[in-house]
This record gives structure tokens, C-alpha cells and sequence, in this order.
């Protein structure tokens, strides 16, 4: 398993749960997280890829920590059950 599994596998999941993961690219601004997850009832997350047990770099965790002081919740995934738990929050 590696990050591209991971988000070949988010991507699918979402969608089968009627959902969007976008892909997100900032130019100018880097460190922003990988996708950007849309579900009915306005339930919006920004999810940040990894591999198995990499971790973020301190400026994906500076992003993370300025995303979430605006409300939004970063998850950081770099399992396949890491995605169910996104989706049981997620999904209502």
C-alpha cells in the first residue's frame, strides 16, 4: 500500500457514499493538503495523503493548524481504515 492506493481508494469511497474529493493544487502557496472532501449538509474536510506511517512536514502541520483555526477539520490519512473513520464522521 502506498499514497496512491490511498487516494485512488478515497476518491472511490466518497463517491460511492455520494460524495466529492477534489483535488486541491495551490500554486504560490504550498503545503495546502491533497484534497478537499464535499458531502450533502455542507460537511466539508481537507484531507492531507500520506504513505504508511510518513508523517507531515512542518509545513503541511503549520496549513493544517491554520485550516483548522478557521473551523474546518484536516484529517490526515495514510491508512485504508483511516478512510472508513473519515466517512462514519463524514456521512450522515
Amino acid at each position: 500500500m502506498n499514497e496512491g492506493s490511498i487516494e485512488k481508494r478515497l476518491k472511490m469511497k466518497v463517491k460511492q457514499n455520494g460524495g466529492f474529493a477534489f483535488k486541491l493544487i495551490s500554486p504560490g502557496f504550498a503545503g495546502v493538503p491533497d484534497r478537499l472532501v464535499l458531502f450533502q449538509g455542507a460537511q466539508v474536510a481537507f484531507v492531507e495523503l500520506k504513505a504508511p506511517a510518513k508523517k507531515l512536514r512542518a509545513l503541511q502541520r503549520k496549513r493544517k493548524s491554520q485550516i483548522e483555526a478557521l473551523g474546518f477539520n484536516v484529517y490526515t490519512i495514510d491508512s485504508y481504515e483511516e478512510i472508513e473513520t473519515l466517512l462514519q464522521e463524514m456521512v450522515r
